[in-house]
Formats: structure tokens, sequence, C-alpha cells
């Protein structure tokens, strides 16, 4: 391919990654999407039937309540319960399944020789376009599921019946980076909680399904939005915002769950000024980005808070903010009563690669060592210090990495030939994308020590553009070059790595990027799947291939477990976007639209 058709075919992908979304119309309660072209005789056909009728229809409602009786007559969510969430396994209260980010579930019955006799229990259709990430909550007899543009059930986790449900009302002018997705609600109490696009902060009864309250927590047309789900810490709710690519200053909020009102706002770009502003050239900060989109994690034991933030803006060209430009691509450490920080760890200073720092966190305790693990986009593998944010180490996770190497004092030595050029020529990895990135998730198998991070594995050449900043409109100032999704180069792999060393034991490799969550159990066995539509299982300790079955759309959802009645339960959502997925070097012909699976093992 031509240089001129190479960016063509570039610049066609960011049209549609961004210029889709910022203009979407929505009609209440249903996702905005592209239109058909409308034919002539659809046209004609329309206007004879609107002529020849008076029928109105009544609008289509999008909040539909509780008819009756909605649980088990499970008491309240405490502190208690979340501070020890599998307690009981017939629930899954966090997104990660804990506070420490694991994603592993206490359940044996799930095991290499059973995972083979897993079937449908049942399964729900979303309605919805576009990625479907969601990692469920389960408490109390009852299933809380998101989808793509807002989207909430609340469903039976055991019959999968519908017991109420919301349809957020989008706004037809959307800010929107990288498509459309929601992953999961917070529980406190007798509320779930849940962040939309257009960033604002719902709470819901969880029994009726009724709103409690609502939050603005940011201006959406300036490029706002919310994705992920919220992480409770006592009477809080903590989120963070999307948006680092239309340059708003990034930050989290924490608040007060029973009334909704704002407790603290923690800014991951200092003001002039404030501590970290002299890392900022001139006034780059006002429009420095570092996101802080993903859910955080919590240590009872020390009180900590920890989250993360991510990319500076612009993307691609850092000449005119030149320094480190903190608090981007950073893990900080804080108190969760005051939003004050304790310590921070950066582990892309001046990034130009879009390594954005948002992927999950691991919080372990291991040889008497308080740890904190992270797979970063950026392919290095980081062990912290968890009391003081001390480098420990780091190692690549990804099988492809060129552009850097890390010193001993944990920061990256560039690679001279990767920083991006007006005329790139030089193929650099991982990709943009990572890498693991924070819309999926790895998993943690303590007893093994090992992680299980999935990973696209491909590389790119990165463009440097004009810098021009407009609000609400994408701040990139460059482009990646997709050369090796464009050459049919990209797969995924499942690595898992060995926390203490840094090394693989062992990796499962598949023909296209690996975008979807990773769900580890006692039992020994790892759940992801991969783009083609395909829910897997592996055998914990040898990568060895236990269960694979065909769901339709890509998985990019992240699994969870439970148990009820004495029956196992293992959840997983399919429904990708294909725009993305061409993007990562996916296959273009699995159609979109999200379906939601519930397997069961068989009672014995």
């Amino acid at each position: 391919m031509s240089r001129t058709a190479t960016r063509v075919a570039r610049l066609s992908v960011f049209c549609a990654l961004f210029g889709v979304f910022v203009a979407c119309e929505a009609p209440p309660g249903e996702p905005a999407s592209p239109a058909a072209p409308e034919s002539p005789v659809e046209h004609e056909m329309g206007a004879e039937f609107q002529q020849s009728t008076s029928l109105e229809l009544p609008p289509v409602p999008n909040h539909w309540t509780a008819e009756g009786e909605v649980g088990r007559g499970g008491g309240p969510v405490t502190q208690a319960m979340l501070n020890a969430p599998f307690d009981s396994t017939d629930r899954w209260l966090h997104y990660y399944g804990d506070y420490a980010g694991h994603r592993h579930s206490p359940l044996r019955t799930l095991n290499p020789r059973s995972v083979a006799n897993l079937e449908v229990a049942w399964t729900l259709a979303s309605g919805t376009t576009g990625q479907f990430e969601v990692s469920p909550i389960v408490y109390d007899g009852v299933m809380y599921v998101t989808t793509s543009y807002n989207r909430l059930f609340a469903v039976d986790a055991v019959t999968g019946e519908i017991l109420w449900r919301y349809d957020h009302e989008q706004p037809e002018d959307l800010r929107l980076c990288c498509g459309p997705p929601n992953r999961g609600v917070a529980i406190a109490g007798d509320l779930v909680l849940m962040g939309t696009l257009d960033a604002k902060l719902i709470a819901f009864e969880r029994r009726s399904g009724k709103i409690a309250w609502q939050a603005t927590v940011a201006a959406f047309a300036d490029g706002f939005s919310l994705t992920s789900a919220p992480l409770i810490v006592r009477n809080l709710a903590i989120i963070g915002v999307a948006g680092g690519e239309y340059g708003v200053r990034g930050y989290f909020d924490a608040y007060d769950v029973k009334s909704g009102d704002r407790i603290w706002r923690h800014y991951t770009v200092p003001a002039a000024g404030e501590e970290g502003a002299d890392t900022w050239a001139g006034n780059s900060n006002e429009t420095g980005g570092a996101p802080a989109w993903t859910t955080g994690n919590y240590d009872p034991a020390t009180d900590t808070l920890y989250w993360t933030a991510g990319i500076p803006s612009p993307d691609w060209n850092g000449d005119l903010r030149a320094g480190d430009n903190l608090y981007s691509n950073t893990i900080l450490a804080l108190d969760p009563a005051t939003g004050k920080r304790k310590w921070h760890f950066q582990t892309t200073p001046h990034d130009v690669w879009d390594y954005d720092g948002n992927t999950q966190l691991f919080l372990i305790d291991h040889d008497d060592q308080q740890l904190l693990a992270q797979p970063n986009r950026n392919g290095f593998f980081y062990v912290l210090n968890r009391p003081d944010g001390a480098f420990l180490r780091a190692a690549p996770y990804v099988e492809q990495l060129n552009w850097a190497t890390i010193d001993a004092a944990g920061r990256p030595v560039v690679n001279p030939k990767a920083w991006p050029q007006e005329t790139p020529t030089e193929r650099i990895c991982p990709s943009n994308l990572g890498g693991l990135n924070g819309a999926f998730t790895a998993a943690y198998n303590p007893d093994l020590g090992l992680a299980f991070v999935p990973s696209i594995e491909a590389c790119q050449r990165f463009a440097k553009g004009v810098i021009v900043f407009a609000k609400g409109l994408p701040f990139l100032a460059g482009l990646p070059e997709t050369v090796d999704a464009n050459e049919g180069k990209s797969y995924g792999l499942l690595s898992a790595i060995d926390v203490k060393t840094g090394e693989a034991v062992w990796r499962y490799r598949d023909r296209y990027p690996m975008m979807g969550g990773t769900l580890s159990t006692a039992g020994g066995v790892v759940f992801t799947g991969n783009l083609t539509g395909e829910a897997l299982a592996f055998d914990a300790k040898t990568g060895k291939e236990l269960w694979r079955f065909r769901m339709g759309g890509g998985i990019r959802s992240q699994p969870i477990a439970y148990e009820i009645d004495g029956i196992t339960y293992v959840a997983m959502a399919s429904g990708s976007w294909g725009t993305l997925d061409a993007f990562a070097g996916g296959p273009s012909k699995i159609p979109e639209g999200g379906h939601f699976f519930v397997f069961k093992l068989p009672k014995e």
C-alpha cells in the first residue's frame, strides 16, 4: 500500500472512531448508530402511510420499574460485605470481584475436570450495538447488567427473567473517543450506581429500579464521558472521567452514596502553582488530559485508595508540553476520605504514544511484602512497594516491545527511533492500544502467584501532526499508522505471568488480538474470550485449553462466577464494535449486537 493510501485508510478509521460519535443522534431510550440511506420506495410508502392514517403510537418508554418483589430478602450491602465479598459465594459485589482487583473466584467447582460440562443456563439480548464490556454485579439473587449506551437490566440471576430495566436517554451530540461502552454498576446499601456516556452518575433503588438521585459529573459537550463502574468505599462512590482525547483536564470524584452530593474532587493535572505544574511547559496543563476512566482499588487495612490516570493531551505531539506531564500515566495512592495524595509513580512520562496508564492494578500480599502490580498499556509489568510506591521491578509481558527499556529507578529509557515523526518509518511496539488496556481486565491467582493477562500484539508507526485545540473536538495532533493491522500481522495472547519474576509461564496465542476480560478460579481455571466470539477456559497451571463455546459476537466483557442453591454459574457477554476491532487488526466479518450468556455446571 502506498504512503498516501495508508494515510487515507488511517484517517478513515479515525473518522469512524471519533466522527461517528461526535454528533450521535439517538431517539429516547435507543442507541445511536449510523442510519442506512432511505430508498425512494421506502420514502414514498412512508409518506403515503402518514397521509392515509391518523394512527398515533404512544412513545416507547425508557424506564420499567419492578412489578413485584425483587430479590430473596437480603439486607443492604454493608462495608463489611464489600471488605470480604466472597464470604458468601452467591454474590459478586465489585467490578474486579474484590478491592484487590484480582478477579479471582473462590469457587473450586470450576476446575479442569468440570468446565467441559458447562451448559447454557439462560441468555439475554442487549438490543444495542457497540462494545458489551460489562462486569455484572450479583447480590440477593439478582444480577445487574449494563450494556453499551447505558441500558441497565436487573435480572433474576438463576432464570434470566428481567425484573426491571432502564434505558438512559442520550443527548444528540455525545463526545466519545472509542465507542459507547459501559463496564458495570457499583452496589452499596440498597442502591446500584451507574455512570453514563453524558457524564452523569445515577443511583437506583436496587429492588424497584426507581431513581434515587442523579448527579452531573462533568459537561459532556466539553469532551467528558463516564464509561466504568464506580468504586464504593464506606459512604463514598468514587468515579473518574474519560475524555483525554478531547484535551479535558482529568479528575475523579467522590460522591455521598445516600445523597449524591460531591464530597471531593482530585484533579490529575495540576493547576498553575500546584505541585507538579512545573512538569508542563507554558500553559499546556490547561488542556493536559490525564483522564481517570478506569475503576480503582482500595486497601481496607491501610485505608488507602488507589487510582490511575491516563494520557496527556494532545496524544502524539508533545512539543508544546515539554516535561514529564504529571500526573498523566500515573499510579496514585490517596486518602479516600479527602482525596489527598499519599504517593505517586509515573509509568510513561511525556507520553507521545497513547500508552494510557489506565490499566488494572493488583494489590498483592506475598512473603510479608505488600505489593502493587500493573500490566501497563506500554507493555511492561510493573511491581511497586505498596506502602510508599517505591519501584521494585518491571519486565515486558508482551512479545513485541521496542519503544523503551526500564532503568533501575523505573523510568523508561526511550528508543530514539520511537519518537513520532511527521513522516514515520519505524515500526514501534506495542501499538497505542497496548498490551492490556483499561477496557478489559486481567486476573490474578494468589495460590499460584500468576497473573493472567490478555493482550493485543501489534505494532504501529506513530505520525506527528499539527497542534490545534478547540473545546469539545478531538485533540490528537497526530495519528498512528496501523501497519500490522493493515497487513494482517496482529494477533493476541493470554499470558500467565509469574509476579515474582515477570516471566511468562505459559502463553495461549489467538489469531486476533485478545480484547476480552479474564476470570480466575480457586479450582485452577482461567476464563476469557476472543474477537471471533468464542468463550474459552484454560488450565491455570499449564495453559491447556479445557473448553470453547461459540457465543456469536466478539467478546469484550469481563466474566464472573457465582453459586446459588448449589449450582455454579459463569456469566459472560458477547458483542464488540467492528470499527475498533478492525483498527486493532481483528476480524471484520463478525456482526455487532450484544448477547449475554450465563452458563452452569449440571448438578451432580
